[in-house]
C-alpha cells in the first residue's frame, strides 16, 4: 500500500538522490537559512526576478486580451485591463512570497491571471460592455471570499497526495503547459497569416538552442539566468527577421494607475457567482498541486499550513484584484519550471519579480518593453521551462513504488484522462458548458482521478501495512518542513 506522507515543521535536509535538493542546509547547522529564505546580491535578485517576469508575462496579459474584446471593450480599455492584470499579479505574488499572518505559502510561488476563468468570464460578460465586466468582477469577489473561508479545510486534502498522486499531477502540469509553448512557437494567434510559418518556428528553435547552449557553456550566475539571456538574444535576432513589434512602445503611456472600479461598481448575479465559484475550486486544486510540486523542487515539502497560507494568498489576491480591475489569480506553473531549471530557490527573488510586475502595471511604457519579446522566442524557451516541470513529476513517480499493487494502473488512468483535453480538445464538446470549466483542465481531471483511484486501490477495504521509511520512498517528502 502506498505510504501516506507525513509532514513536520523542522529544517529540510538535502539528499544526494535528488539534484534539486543538493544544496539544502545541513540540519547540524540550525543557524543557516534554508535556500528559500536566503536573500541574494542585488543584481542577481533583480535579473533573476526579471527572468520570472519574462517567463510569465504573456500568460498574464493573454486573458484580458481575450476577455476585453469578447465583452465589447475598446482596444484602449483592453490595454487598461492588461496593465491592471500585471499590477494585481504583482500584488498576489507579493502576498505569496512575503506573506503576513497565516497568509502566503512563503515559497518562490508566482501568481497571475488564471486561464481557467477565461471561458466562463467570456460567457458571463459577452457583448455586455462595462456592465458585463462589472458582473464578472462581482462574481470573482464573492467566489474568492468563499475560497478564502474554505482554505483551512481545503488544505487538508494534502493527506491524499502521496508520491503516486503528486508525481502524476506534477507530470500533467508540465505536459499540459507544453501546448502553450507550441502555440507561442507558431506565433500565438491562429488567425494570423504567419501562424505556424517556418520563420516563427525557426525562431523558436533558435531560441531553444541558445538556451540549451547557454546552460551548457555558462557557469554560476550567468548559467542561472540562461532563460533571460536566451530571451534577450532571441529578441535581438528577431528584429532583423521582422517579427518584433515595436507598436506597443509607441502607443504606451508613461504612467497609468489602474483606477479602482474603473468600469463601475461590481454587480452580483447568482449564476455568475456559481460559475466563478467552480472556477475558484479548480484554481485551488491546481494551486495545491503546484505548491506540492514546488515544495518538492525547493526542498521544503508543502505541509497543510503551507498550503493553507498559499490558498489564502490566492483567494485574497483574487478578491483584491477586481478592486483594481484585475481577474482571478492562481499559480503560474511555468515559473515552477524556471525554479527547477535554475535552482534559484529564494522566495525573495520571486518577490522582486512581483515588485517588477507592480511597476509594469503602473508604467505602461515599461510593460511594453517586456512585450517586445516575440511569442515564437518565448515559445522556444517555454519548451525547456514546461518540460522541466514534467521531468520533476517523472522524478517523483520514480519514488512512488510503481511496482507495488496497482500504483502503475493509477498513474496510467490518471495520465490518460488528464491528457484528453490536450490530445482531443473537442472531446467534451457535448457536455454542459459549466462542466467544461473542470473537464477542460487536464490537471484538475487527472488530479481527481489519481486521488480517487489511490483511495480505492490503496486504502478502501485494506488493512494498514507497515510503511517503509519515508526517506526510502521519497527524499523530498521525507524531509521535514522548515517552520515559517
Amino acid at each position: 500500500m502506498a505510504a501516506k506522507p507525513r509532514f513536520r515543521n523542522d529544517a529540510v535536509a538535502g539528499s544526494d538522490s535528488d539534484p534539486h535538493l543538493d544544496t539544502a542546509p545541513d540540519p547540524a547547522s540550525p543557524d543557516r537559512k534554508h535556500p528559500v529564505d536566503e536573500t541574494l546580491p542585488p543584481l542577481k535578485m533583480f535579473t533573476s526576478g526579471l527572468q520570472h517576469v519574462a517567463a510569465m508575462y504573456a500568460g498574464v496579459v493573454a486573458p484580458p486580451m481575450i476577455v476585453g474584446p469578447a465583452v465589447g471593450l475598446t482596444a484602449k480599455e483592453t490595454a487598461f485591463l492588461m496593465g491592471a492584470s500585471l499590477f494585481t499579479a504583482g500584488i498576489a505574488t507579493l502576498l505569496q512570497t512575503l506573506g503576513f499572518w497565516r497568509i502566503g505559502a512563503r515559497l518562490p510561488f508566482v501568481n497571475g491571471v488564471s486561464f481557467a476563468g477565461v471561458t466562463p468570464m467570456v460567457a458571463i460578460g459577452k457583448d455586455r460592455g462595462h456592465e458585463g465586466i462589472a458582473v464578472v468582477f462581482g462574481a470573482i469577489i464573492v467566489a474568492s471570499l468563499i475560497g478564502f473561508l474554505l482554505a483551512p479545510y481545503f488544505c487538508k486534502l494534502v493527506r491524499f497526495f502521496p508520491p503516486v498522486v503528486t508525481g502524476t499531477v506534477i507530470t500533467l502540469i508540465g505536459v499540459s503547459l507544453l501546448p502553450v509553448s507550441f502555440n507561442w512557437s507558431q506565433g500565438g494567434n491562429a488567425t494570423a497569416a504567419d501562424y505556424g510559418s517556418t520563420t516563427n518556428i525557426t525562431m523558436a528553435a533558435v531560441t531553444l538552442v541558445i538556451v540549451l547552449a547557454l546552460r551548457k557553456l555558462l557557469r554560476g550566475f550567468l548559467q542561472q539566468i540562461a532563460i533571460l539571456l536566451g530571451l534577450i538574444s532571441g529578441t535581438l535576432i528577431a528584429i532583423p527577421v521582422g517579427i518584433t513589434d515595436f507598436g506597443a512602445i509607441k502607443d504606451a503611456g508613461l504612467v497609468g494607475f489602474p483606477t479602482p472600479f474603473h468600469f463601475g461598481a461590481p454587480q452580483f448575479e447568482i449564476a455568475a457567482i456559481v460559475s466563478m465559484s467552480i472556477v475558484m475550486l479548480v484554481c485551488m486544486t491546481e494551486s495545491t498541486a503546484d505548491m506540492l510540486a514546488l515544495g518538492r523542487i525547493v526542498g521544503r515539502p508543502a505541509d497543510e499550513r503551507t498550503i493553507e497560507g498559499g490558498l489564502r494568498a490566492d483567494t485574497l489576491g483574487s478578491a483584491i484584484s477586481p478592486l483594481f480591475n484585475g481577474f482571478m489569480c492562481s499559480a503560474f506553473a511555468q515559473n515552477i519550471g524556471l525554479v527547477a531549471m535554475t535552482k534559484v530557490r529564494s522566495r525573495f527573488v520571486v518577490a522582486v519579480g512581483g515588485g517588477i510586475l507592480v511597476v509594469l502595471g503602473l508604467v505602461p511604457v515599461a510593460a511594453s518593453v517586456i512585450a517586445l519579446v516575440p511569442l515564437p522566442v518565448l515559445g522556444g524557451a517555454g519548451i525547456v521551462l514546461f518540460g522541466s516541470v514534467a521531468a520533476s513529476g517523472i522524478q517523483t513517480l520514480a519514488t512512488a513504488a510503481l511496482e507495488k499493487g496497482e500504483n502503475a494502473l493509477i498513474v496510467a488512468a490518471a495520465v490518460g484522462v488528464g491528457l484528453i483535453p490536450i490530445a482531443a480538445p473537442e472531446f467534451y464538446h457535448s457536455f454542459p458548458k459549466d462542466l467544461l470549466v473542470v473537464l477542460d483542465s487536464g490537471i484538475s481531471t487527472g488530479c481527481v482521478v489519481a486521488i480517487v483511484l489511490n483511495l480505492v486501490f490503496n486504502h478502501l477495504g485494506r488493512k494498514p501495512e507497515p510503511e517503509p521509511s519515508e526517506r526510502e520512498q521519497s527524499p523530498a517528502v521525507a524531509a521535514p518542513v522548515a517552520a515559517h
